[in-house]
């Protein structure tokens, strides 16, 4: 035991000696990934400079392609002072033979090189150059541009202070981490932001290589490169580890002396506990793999295991030393609950288990399968009850979710009677419909032979022969709807379908304060549908809104049918909007489910079909509260019609 304390000592400082190294060497590659990123990031934005000067001289060549060859004309543009304001020393107007034209200088900088200032001169005279090519009428015919390689063409040249560029390019934080450089091919020292308090001691010239990144500037400075030295040494690993052992070796010895004192009393008292800690242990362990909880003979609760916190969603330490009732029993059986709980305390739990019904603590049910146990002390005393539980609400789920799929292979069946008689009823209506347009057609022709000149009944008779037309393609496209076959889809005037389908209903109303607001875009595409089946499926929507407004008796029924493209998703978008009194917290699903109806005598397949014929369209069938009427908002999509 005197040994251990001393071995974990030396295993501490190990550690902290390898941490410290390892640290060191991770800052240090931390380091250097920052030197790179930082040089890549100043070269970026010298490069963004530079560019933005060959753009701002491209424009001003751009404009003196039509200006007089003058220094005056140099003079008057605008461009010349900003190029002047941000970094140009000198600016020239040469043409076809590097004659010079114009030329100016910078009127802030100095005439003469060797007297500028020294934060925009890294050496004597020492600059560079930008070039863009004049066109003009002498050099270039119309239409045509001058290629700035062109010896032939004019061309402006701007001259700049490489320094100047580094120090406006290159941000301060940047300066004091780094000593900031611009070197040619042959180490010649174009600009410099060193400072010259550099912390490197000499004796580590050679370990500050490691911290010195060079990458090309680019073709705005051909051949020179940007180089970052650091300027401090990274802090040496070696220098915390004398404070970090003394710690260490403080608080091991202080641990090593208390874990000595307390190991004789630890021994005593394990003893002591392990009889009686063995006894229930064993129980609690024969149904490891279930919720285990024990309860004293009062039923307070004694012991929980993590399955059976999981099951209640409760911690253990909210659990343990409860009294009933317990906070998982559920709120509306409270009494049922007691009683069970006092039946069990007193032994007469049954042997094979019982159910109950729990409560998470995120408020979902649990069903659990409850068995009951004696438990007894080291001494054969009764001292309370050991409960094992499993959880069987996904069983109970399984069971549920059979008995919806029966229900609804039932329902399916139902459907698939409804859509037979449908069809044959569609088949039996078309022949008497047939006959009423023979008969109508027939009427009119006699009427006219005899001369019959009354205008209202033979509009009337025209309008019949009409509606009866309509009337048999509806039956002849929901017979071929019903029958599986694909609609006839073709290209379609939405906004004349949405006002023939309106049309429809109109003598139905014109009795009841009902008012329709328009919004149909005249630019709105075709689409692809079948023009009939969309007719039925607004004639619904439309009479569905006007039914729920009737019938919560507001006044007057007011709608709105609007249309968008959405041309990012090539789709039409039509919208129905009501000032009724909205969904009432139903959802789509729910209202077109089969047979299901908001109204007293209606039969719960208008939308059930409505989705069904603009799935059918590849188009989507939604419902929303987000009227701005105040009502409900149902929104059918119809791809957009293409040319072939």
């Amino acid at each position: 035991m005197w040994a251990v304390p001393l071995g974990l000592s030396l295993l501490f400082v190990l550690g902290v000696v390898i941490w410290a190294q390892r640290n060191a060497h991770e800052e240090r590659e931390e380091l250097r990934r920052s030197l790179i990123s930082d040089a890549l990031s100043v070269e970026a934005q010298l490069r963004t400079r530079l560019d933005l000067e060959q753009a701002l001289l491209r424009t001003l060549a751009a404009q003196l392609a039509t200006a007089p060859r003058s220094a005056a004309s140099l003079q008057a543009s605008p461009y010349v002072s900003a190029g002047f304001r941000r970094l140009w020393i000198g600016l020239t107007w040469l043409d076809a033979r590097n004659r010079i034209v114009a030329h100016l200088d910078n009127p802030d900088m100095p005439r003469d090189p060797h007297l500028g200032s020294e934060e925009d001169a890294a050496q004597p005279g020492l600059s560079a150059h930008l070039v863009a090519p004049v066109s003009t009428r002498t050099d270039a015919t119309d239409g045509e541009v001058a290629h700035p390689h062109d010896v032939n063409s004019e061309k402006l040249v701007a001259r700049y202070l490489p320094a100047g560029l580094l120090k406006r390019g290159t941000p301060w934080w940047i300066t004091h981490k780094y000593n900031v450089r611009l070197v040619d091919v042959s180490e010649h020292v174009l600009a410099t932001l060193e400072q010259p308090d550099t912390r490197w001691p000499r004796r580590d010239r050679t370990a500050q290589q490691d911290f010195t990144y060079r990458v090309l500037v680019g073709p705005g400075l051909p051949g020179t490169y940007l180089e970052l030295a650091l300027r401090e040494p990274p802090s040496s690993w070696a220098n915390n580890v004398p404070l970090v052992l003394v710690g260490g070796f403080l608080v091991l010895i202080v641990w090593a002396t208390w874990l000595l004192r307390q190991q004789v009393r630890q021994v005593l008292q394990a003893e002591s506990a392990w009889r009686t800690e063995a006894a229930w242990r064993g129980a609690m362990e024969d149904s490891a793999l279930v919720g285990l909880r024990a309860r004293d003979a009062q039923g307070r609760l004694i012991y929980v295991n993590r399955t059976f916190c999981e099951m209640v969603g409760r911690p253990a330490d909210e659990l343990v030393g409860r009294l009933p009732p317990m906070p998982y029993w559920p709120s509306d059986a409270l009494d049922e609950a007691e009683q069970r709980s006092q039946r069990n305390l007193a032994g007469l739990a049954p042997r094979e288990g019982y159910e109950a019904h729990w409560v998470h603590a995120d408020g979902r049910r649990v069903d659990v399968m409850v068995f009951e146990s004696p438990l007894v002390d080291a001494s054969g005393r009764h001292i309370g009850w050991m409960g094992s539980m499993i959880d069987i609400t996904q069983r109970k789920q399984l069971e549920e979710r059979e008995r919806h799929q029966a229900e609804a292979m039932a329902h399916q069946a139902r459907l698939t009677t409804l859509g037979e008689v449908a069809s044959a009823l569609a088949h039996q209506l078309n022949q008497p419909l047939t006959v009423i347009a023979s008969y109508n057609s027939g009427v009119l022709r006699m009427l006219e032979r005899a001369g019959f000149d009354n205008d209202t009944v033979l509009n009337a008779l025209r309008r019949q022969g009409e509606q009866v037309a309509e009337a048999g393609r509806i039956v002849q496209r929901i017979r071929g709807f019903l029958t599986r076959r694909a609609p006839q889809r073709e290209r379609c005037d939405l906004p004349a379908t949405l006002h023939r389908a309106v049309k429809l209903l109109q003598r139905d109303w014109r009795h009841q304060p009902v008012r329709i607001d328009w919004a149909l875009p005249d630019t709105l595409p075709d689409v692809l549908a079948d023009p009939v089946l969309i007719e039925q499926v607004t004639l619904n929507l439309v009479r569905n809104a006007i039914d729920a407004g009737l019938g919560a008796q507001r006044q007057p029924v007011q709608l709105r049918i609007q249309a968008r493209a959405e041309a990012s998703l090539r789709h039409v978008c039509v919208c129905v909007e009501d000032n009724g009194p909205g969904l009432q917290a139903r959802t789509i699903e729910e209202l077109t489910a089969p047979f299901y109806s908001t109204k007293a005598e209606g039969m719960g397949m208008g939308l059930a079909i409505c989705r069904s014929v603009i799935e059918a369209h590849r188009g989507k069938l939604d419902a929303g509260a987000s009227s701005e009427l105040g009502g409900a908002c149902f929104r059918f999509t119809l791809p957009i019609w293409n040319e072939p």
